[in-house]
């Protein structure tokens, strides 16, 4: 078992564990809405903090920190679409906003937007990039929901170059 620095980054804050798996794999397929650490610079910053952040085996005895995330993607594993998406260098979705606005959205593969286009009901287009965003939590890749929003790449590219 290896120890894996996870977060649940849920866009204002963040929840983050030490968890012992056999992979970081094994802990997005068994947890869903969670991310696996891998940048250097936030590994040293969890291993020096003077408050120690909760350790879990991923195999715990439930309750325990990941019970709920597991739950969630124990119930999508058998659906349609689950996994659809991740491993991907680029995914694109459409979604549906508020008042009538449809957001066409460019994630990476950590699940992240790297650029959005918010399209009114008038059919004007208006891009923006991590710059713009206050919060840019990620979406989870597996998660069976998002599958059936995905657009092709060059539909993105279109609405892309006519927005401003």
């Amino acid at each position: 078992m290896e120890r894996f620095l996870v977060t649940h980054d849920y866009g204002m804050g963040a929840l983050w564990w030490w968890v012992r798996a056999s992979s970081a794999e094994a802990v997005v397929l068994a947890c869903a809405e969670v991310e696996v650490v891998t940048s250097e610079q936030v590994l040293s910053w969890a291993r020096a903090l003077d408050a120690p952040l909760p350790e879990v085996d991923l195999d715990a005895p439930h309750p325990n920190p990941l019970s709920s995330f597991r739950a969630t993607r124990d119930a999508q594993r058998d659906r349609p679409g689950f996994g659809a998406l991740a491993g991907r260098d680029r995914v694109h979705l459409r979604m549906e906003g508020d008042a009538g606005a449809v957001h066409l959205c460019e994630l990476g593969p950590d699940g992240r937007r790297l650029r959005q286009i918010e399209i009114a009901p008038s059919g004007e287009g208006v891009r923006s990039g991590p710059d713009d965003w206050l919060f840019n939590p990620p979406s989870d890749l597996y998660d069976p929901d998002l599958a059936p929003l995905e657009i092709p790449a060059d539909t993105f590219e279109a609405a892309w170059r006519t927005a401003r």
